[in-house]
């Protein structure tokens, strides 16, 4: 039986842990992550797949959440999941982290609605590569409403998604509103082969490496 979908004043929570930041343009920085349970996406090469169903999280109030993020004493938070945004008490779990004078960054998937998304939250907007199998679930229309604090990621598997990235940044003008990364996927494209590519093309975005799979090899959880 699946888990009763919580109400906003609850979530259901896949972890709550410390670690630095692996991503991004805090990258290194230490912060308390939030992953929330469940996303339907199923991208083919996730790296947080157990977190994806719904029964996976364990119910908590929202002011237990606050709690735990409080007890590390961090000045950066990051929600993630999973999809956050498909839980309904993820706004009010942001608004909460904004009123403790958190920084708080979002990482969303790209196929929800961040117009939810509280002003003051720094949205990490991940949009799916063909390899990912969801490129044709993406929700275009929030570059229409994504404001100026915000990066875009999108992770890569092979030389395909590297020209399809390539063109989307081109077409969509992203580059001009936003800080851009490119994240290889681990064991499936060499950083230095992406690197090239993008030194070759003169390409105005960055590469990134997720710093917690270097640190902690092989560790799914808590990192």
């Amino acid at each position: 039986m699946s888990a009763p979908a919580p109400s906003p004043a609850s979530l259901r929570i896949a972890e709550i842990f410390a670690s630095l930041q692996g991503e991004g343009l805090f990258a290194g920085c230490p912060c308390a992550f939030v992953r929330l349970a469940g996303c339907d996406l199923g991208c083919a090469w996730c790296d947080t797949a157990w977190a994806q169903p719904g029964e996976a999280g364990e119910p908590m109030d929202l002011a237990a959440v606050v709690a735990r993020v409080r007890a590390f004493g961090l000045p950066l938070a990051e929600v993630t999941g999973g999809e956050p945004l498909e839980q309904p008490g993820c706004a009010a779990l942001l608004a909460a982290l904004l009123a403790e004078g958190l920084r708080v960054l979002l990482e969303t998937n790209g196929a929800q609605d961040v117009g939810r998304v509280p002003a003051g939250v720094h949205v990490v907007l991940d949009l799916k590569a063909p390899s990912s199998g969801q490129v044709q679930r993406m929700r275009w229309e929030n570059l229409e409403i994504l404001g100026a604090d915000a990066e875009i990621k999108l992770v890569l598997a092979d030389r395909r998604d590297y020209l399809w990235a390539r063109e989307i940044i081109a077409d969509r003008g992203l580059t001009r509103r936003w800080p851009v990364l490119l994240s290889p996927i681990l064991g499936r494209l060499d950083p230095a082969a992406l690197a090239a590519w993008m030194l070759a093309d003169r390409l105005d975005a960055r590469l990134q490496l997720q710093l917690h799979k270097i640190l902690w090899p092989g560790v799914e959880r808590g990192v």
